[in-house]
Formats: C-alpha cells, sequence, structure tokens
C-alpha cells in the first residue's frame, strides 16, 4: 500500500478507488461548516452468507438482519447492532461489541471510561486465519461540550491467533475532517489486517453527496450495505440514510 502524511486529507473516494476489500468502515467527523456530527459504516463480503445482509432501522438504532433467512449459514458474526445510541453517545462497530460497549457506557460504576473498559474485555474474531479486527467508535454528542469521538482496532498479534493487541484513538473534531478505519488493508488469502492510525479524509456538508461517494466508490462486486447519519449540533436532529446493494438490484 501507498504511504500516506499523516496530515494528509483526502476523500473517502480517493481512500477507498479501486482497492477490491476494505472489509467493514466506519467514519466519524464533523462536517465542513461545523454544524454536523457525522458517522458512516458500511461492510461488505465476499461469500454468499456475508452478501445476505441488509441494514434495517430499529427505534433509534441500526441493526443487520439476514435478506433471505433461507441462505443464512451462520449468524454468529454477521447478525448484529452496527449502531446504538446510549443517551447522546452513538456507538458504532463492526459487531457484537456494540452491546458490550452500551453496557459498559449504562453501568454508573464503569461509565467514565466505558468505551475503553468494555473492549478490554474482546478480543478480535474467532474466523483464522483471518483473524478479522474489531473496529468501534463512540461519538459524544453533548451539545453543552465540544465534540469529540473514539476509535479503536483490536487485532490478532500473530498469525496464530494466541494473544490480542488491542488500540484506541481519540479525536477532538475539527470541522471539514474525518477519520476512517476499516478491517482490511485490501483482498488477499489471508485478508491483510487493516494498519496504521485511522486515516484523515474529507468531510462534506451534504449527506446525499458523502453517501454517494462512499458508495459509489466501494467495489461493486463486495459492497453490501452502507449506513450514514448527519447529526445537528445545536438540535441534535439526525437526517440518516441508508443503502442496500439487495434493493437495488
Amino acid at each position: 500500500m501507498e504511504n500516506r502524511l499523516p496530515y494528509e486529507t483526502l476523500t473517502i473516494a480517493e481512500r477507498i478507488k479501486d482497492n477490491p476489500y476494505v472489509g467493514r468502515g466506519i467514519i466519524m467527523g464533523i462536517s465542513e461548516d461545523g454544524e454536523k456530527a457525522v458517522s458512516a459504516y458500511f461492510i461488505m463480503g465476499r461469500s454468499e452468507n456475508s452478501r445476505n445482509r441488509v441494514f434495517r432501522r430499529y427505534f433509534n438504532d441500526i441493526m443487520i438482519k439476514p435478506f433471505d433467512d433461507s441462505k443464512v449459514e451462520d449468524p454468529s458474526l454477521i447478525i448484529y447492532f452496527p449502531v446504538r445510541t446510549v443517551g447522546k453517545t452513538m456507538i458504532v462497530t463492526n459487531g457484537d461489541q456494540t452491546d458490550t460497549i452500551r453496557d459498559f457506557l449504562e453501568d454508573p460504576e464503569t461509565c467514565c471510561c466505558g468505551f475503553e473498559s468494555a473492549l478490554m474485555t474482546r478480543t478480535f474474531e474467532p474466523d483464522g486465519p483471518n483473524w478479522t479486527p474489531r473496529i468501534s467508535a463512540v461519538m459524544d454528542m453533548d451539545t453543552e461540550t465540544p465534540y469529540n469521538y473514539k476509535m479503536s482496532i483490536l487485532k490478532s498479534a500473530d498469525p496464530e491467533g494466541t494473544a490480542t493487541n488491542r488500540y484506541f484513538f481519540n479525536y477532538e473534531a475539527v470541522p471539514g475532517i474525518g477519520h476512517f478505519i476499516h478491517t482490511y488493508n485490501t483482498d488477499g488469502n489471508p485478508i491483510p489486517t487493516f494498519t496504521g492510525e485511522p486515516e484523515r479524509i474529507s468531510i462534506p456538508n451534504d449527506i446525499l453527496r458523502f453517501t454517494n461517494e462512499i458508495w459509489d466508490n466501494l467495489n461493486e462486486a463486495n459492497k453490501i450495505s452502507l449506513y450514514v447519519c448527519y447529526t445537528d449540533m445545536k438540535t441534535g436532529q439526525c437526517i440518516d440514510a441508508i443503502v442496500n446493494k439487495h434493493e437495488q438490484e
């Protein structure tokens, strides 16, 4: 992969275009005008089991459901809530650690450091030899304090999956800037795990433009579903978008 300067800011299109498989990805940041908190999550898949999925709204959360129940082979790692809201905190992850983080944030004894504490109890996914990383993020949307967000990736420490390396990243929100973390660098066998820090990307003001930019530049064969949310930092109102490949076919 091409080396990037640490403060280089690219569009999401430049980050993902022509890459066959970045896996699952999380984006968090602030719109260019500084008025919207922005989050996004997408999934890709190579197997029929992975591709048989759609995003659905469930009250204030987002859940993943099978598109065709008759084709489900193993639901354990593909069916989960990728997006949940606890108070004024949005949680976005690529697995059932969403619920682990939620539980820690709701517990008065662990809420102050719930994100980190929750992920210290989890590890990468048990799908050797790939050992898919668990990627997670939370955004504090309390309008009375400066916006900030955190990201994490839990990765196997070795090819055998004998230990876990846990990485955490804390960001103060900067208008027009977001960070993008994904499970894989590109396609392969085994699939090469994401390396380095979350990548800086530019965040436009318009949700439709950003949604189309992500969706149109994900690999056509492997993309499955996308969720994007723009939350007004003054009112807390969320405008969101869901794109499911199965419902475009």
